[in-house]
């Protein structure tokens, strides 16, 4: 039935949960994955009339987070190669997760988007109640929600 899900990952434990079992889906019906993890943005915030700049340059950041975005990812990878389940890394930039991941199932030719029912907010987590229920408004892609 599916036979290209894309799984979207934060590296949190119910995201790395959702992951195994995504996994065994997949090899169950053939598939193959795209794992998936949106970068954040470089934060910059405002107050008054100045900036108060993170003191990492935007290089150093989105340095760091390919970093955190290739350790996720290969988290995934190494699962697939496991399972001798076929496996592509992909990761965008974006601080709106939802559209992102949405984003990369409709880039990646996806069937199927497999994501975690929750997950962490913060700099490092991305995949949230929030999140899953506007990829479920949002997405074409038919969506399998993993609790």
């Amino acid at each position: 039935m599916f036979k290209h899900i894309l799984v979207p990952t934060d590296g949190s434990e119910l995201s790395q949960d959702t992951c195994r079992r995504a996994v065994s889906f997949a090899k169950d019906a053939g598939a193959r994955i795209t794992a998936f993890y949106a970068k954040p943005e470089y934060p910059v915030t405002y107050y008054g009339e100045g900036a108060l700049i993170d003191p990492t340059t935007p290089e150093k950041f989105a340095e760091l987070a390919e970093q955190q975005a290739q350790q996720n990812l290969g988290f995934v990878e190494q699962l697939c190669k496991e399972a001798a389940v076929e496996c592509a890394k992909l990761s965008l930039t974006s601080d709106i997760p939802y559209e992102a991941i949405i984003e990369a199932a409709t880039q990646a030719g996806c069937d199927l988007i497999f994501m975690a029912s929750h997950g962490r907010r913060g700099f490092s987590g991305f995949l949230l109640g929030s999140e899953t229920n506007k990829v479920l408004t949002h997405s074409k892609i038919p969506v399998l929600v993993y609790r």
